[in-house]
């Protein structure tokens, strides 16, 4: 079914021909989706925006491929996929969103050819980073992002970096690893993003020691529901009385599903699909898959409320509910959603300890 809202703002963004069109597009429509919110449900809502994040970064490269183009660079000189890790993978991004990044580009048949791609897609990685932060997208603080020359490598160097990670599961490494598993390409060949996937778990399959590391890494952000159902709001400081919604109640979940989804061998990155895909291969009963999906999709739209504007009008994502919104109309679906949340985190705790024993 034809949706005209939709068809027209794509069309305004791909005729887009410069940086200033694209953020006055990004603005106009982002104030009309934060308007939808408090009366749609939240999972279109954010649908919506992230497939105009997509958009925005899809056309963002085109302009980055033109700018290299009149520097006498030429044209991409191999299929090439532009990655996005983070919430832009998982395709939940927030009004407020970083630039989480990679790319991965063919691999060359000889030295002078792979000297060439690896000059051509630093500069494209470079110059499309600098536009999104025009945009209003800031770079990755932990410097995941397409610019840095570590996540801007051809197949074959993919390959090796993803093989190091899983031979040496230290803390940081199993980290990585599990950024690269919610790895999403925005653009380009997809053939060469589901070979670079393919390759990520048949390492998996090949590690099984893996798993119990990132079973650790999964358990570190506890759901911010007590034992008799309260809410664990911050105890100190400016915070005082607010409640911590991304790491207390959202990346819980994030990551309990990515876990239990990466075990299963399922390739999907959204949190509500991989809830989905776990529910189709009888990994959750349905019962559970439909509690999961309630409370991640309230958790989604909690987070979008958290997002504010700083001094300069810039967006930022506080990630935190402060207590004059606490009502009694929020708390009783949040402490309902808390709950559904701890579950699945005891249930990921339990499979732990029945694969690899200990706490």
């Amino acid at each position: 079914m034809s949706n005209p809202i939709r068809e027209k703002r794509l069309l305004d963004i791909t005729g887009a021909d410069d940086l200033e069109q694209l953020r006055v597009i990004r603005e106009r429509e982002q104030n009309k989706l934060a308007i939808q919110l408090s009366a749609s449900p939240a999972d279109e809502v954010v649908e919506s925006l992230n497939e105009l994040h997509d958009a925005l970064i899809i056309q963002s490269l085109k302009l980055a491929e033109n700018e290299l183009a009149r520097l006498g660079l030429g044209a991409p000189p191999v299929p090439y996929t532009y990655v996005l890790y983070g919430s832009g993978g998982r395709y939940e991004q927030t009004m407020h969103s970083d630039q989480d990044s990679g790319l991965v580009y063919e691999d060359a048949a000889d030295q002078a050819d792979e000297e060439r791609f690896r000059t051509y897609f630093s500069q494209l990685a470079e110059t499309v980073v600098r536009y999104l932060i025009g945009l209003g997208y800031p770079p990755c603080e932990g410097n995941v992002i397409a610019s840095n020359p570590e996540w801007c490598l051809s197949l074959a160097e993919w390959k090796k970096k993803l093989d190091g990670w899983f031979a040496d599961p230290s803390w940081e490494n199993v980290r990585y690893l599990l950024i690269a598993a919610d790895g999403r390409p925005v653009a380009g060949s997809l053939e060469l993003a589901g070979k670079l996937q393919d390759h990520f778990f048949n390492d998996l399959l090949s590690h099984p020691v893996i798993a119990r590391r990132m079973m650790e890494n999964t358990l570190r952000h506890k759901v911010l529901v007590g034992v008799f159902g309260q809410l664990l709001t911050e105890r100190y400081g400016e915070d005082a009385g607010s409640l911590d919604i991304k790491y207390g109640a959202y990346i819980p979940m994030v990551n309990a599903f990515r876990l239990l989804a990466v075990q299963a061998g399922i390739h999907e990155t959204s949190t509500l699909k991989r809830i989905e895909a776990l529910r189709q291969a009888n990994l959750l009963t349905a019962e559970d898959a439909d509690n999961a999906a309630e409370a991640f999709s309230f958790f989604l739209k909690m987070r979008m409320l958290t997002t504010v504007s700083d001094e300069e009008g810039q967006l930022i994502g506080t990630g935190k509910i402060p207590p004059e919104q606490l009502t009694k109309e929020m708390t009783a679906p949040l402490k309902k959603a808390l709950k559904a949340g701890k579950k699945i985190q005891l249930r990921v705790q339990r499979e732990l300890q029945r694969r690899f024993g200990g706490r």
